[in-house]
């Protein structure tokens, strides 16, 4: 037992949930990011202002076109695993190996792919690194096994992964929609609480699936916590802090909720709030990439999303076009409600003496 201890110390193998839960998770987030969201974003942005150099294809692969955007999206797979090595100290030749396991595993996991690359990628990355460095023949022998299990794991694994992920991502959906009020709260809140955790919400949307009206209730409660603590903790924290945590991450926090669970209140409820107004009043739906639904305002990528997502409907010929009403439901659900809600609720703490001025000062 102290030989496997000693040696799991030396390969920087460590079983812990904050290793795989939030270290390889958050990483996979910034892998998704870097990939199916940047090329979504280019897409979008070469469609609706017509840059021509952005929506030509730049090659053809087995009679498919790729735009500059499109590649970016077929490479998410790569994207999240070589993110996940590197969250979990890969060395060199694991690391690059990972490149084809994030595709094997994003592939066969098909809609529920990024569950699929998650698990997979965290145990292939971990047998990696142990023969790592262990032989004269490295060069060839950590590669093929990298490779050779993560594509074993990827056939055996992936296909009920991504079918499991999707089942309980179309239960959330169809929960949703059969009762809008109650899973609007739901889903707002819970998403809202996992994006100022130190965990991924986007990466939990992505590997979910979320998109429709769930989505959209998960877009409220990001914005919710993003727009809530930056506005209500704007007299400590000023500019800075509106920016930084209003078009960054709420996860700044943390620390603050650490030494007062109490400052965690109003955005939770406004979240609670701000979620059945989306899915009842104004049925937001948040139909571009799943991703974006546990981004909120961070780059506007959850305003990007639902954007995107009606121009995918106005072409599928499922939406007539962008009302009045939705541009309303959007900028009220995404700012200026968690703007007037968040520091209103704020305020009752502050009297009751729950909450203090500088409880949520950034350090």
């Amino acid at each position: 037992m102290e030989n496997l201890k000693s040696f799991l110390k030396r390969k920087d193998i460590v079983i812990s949930v904050r290793r795989y839960g939030i270290n390889a998770m958050g990483a996979m987030a910034q892998g998704l990011f870097c990939s199916l969201l940047i090329g979504t974003i280019i897409n979008t942005l070469g469609a609706q202002f017509h840059i021509s150099f952005l929506t030509m294809p730049v090659v053809v692969i087995n009679d498919v076109a790729y735009t500059v955007g499109s590649l970016a999206t077929v490479m998410s797979g790569p994207a999240m695993a070589v993110a996940i090595g590197y969250a979990l100290h890969c060395p060199p030749l694991v690391l690059f190996s990972m490149i084809t396991v994030g595709f094997s595993s994003n592939a066969l996991g098909g809609a529920g792919g990024p569950l699929a690359v998650l698990f997979v990628a965290i145990i292939t990355a971990e047998i990696g690194k142990a023969v790592s460095n262990e032989t004269k023949i490295d060069i060839l022998l950590t590669p093929l096994v990298t490779i050779g299990i993560g594509v074993a794991l990827s056939a055996w694994w992936a296909p009920a992964l991504g079918n499991a992920a999707m089942k309980v991502g179309t239960v959330i959906m169809w929960a949703t929609n059969l009762q809008p009020f109650l899973m609007g709260i739901l889903v707002s809140v819970l998403v809202g609480i996992a994006l100022t955790l130190p965990i991924s919400s986007a990466a939990i949307c992505a590997a979910l699936g979320l998109t429709g009206i769930a989505g959209g209730a998960a877009v409220a409660g990001c914005c919710a916590q993003m727009v809530g603590f930056a506005v209500t903790s704007f007299p400590e924290n000023r500019w800075s802090g509106l920016v930084s945590q209003g078009i960054g991450t709420s996860m700044l926090q943390m620390g603050n909720i650490v030494k007062n669970p109490k400052i965690w209140i109003a955005p939770i409820l406004t979240s609670a709030i701000t979620g059945p107004i989306a899915t009842c009043l104004f049925r937001l739906e948040m139909n571009g990439a799943p991703v974006s639904s546990g981004m909120g305002t961070c780059g506007f990528v959850g305003q990007i999303g639902v954007y995107t997502g009606w121009m995918n409907d106005i072409a599928q010929g499922t939406k007539a076009s962008v009302t009045a009403n939705d541009w309303i439901g959007l900028l009220l659900i995404s700012f200026l409600l968690p703007a007037i809600i968040c520091p209103l609720i704020n305020l009752v703490l502050k009297k009751i003496g729950w909450v203090k001025t500088g409880d949520m000062t950034l350090s």
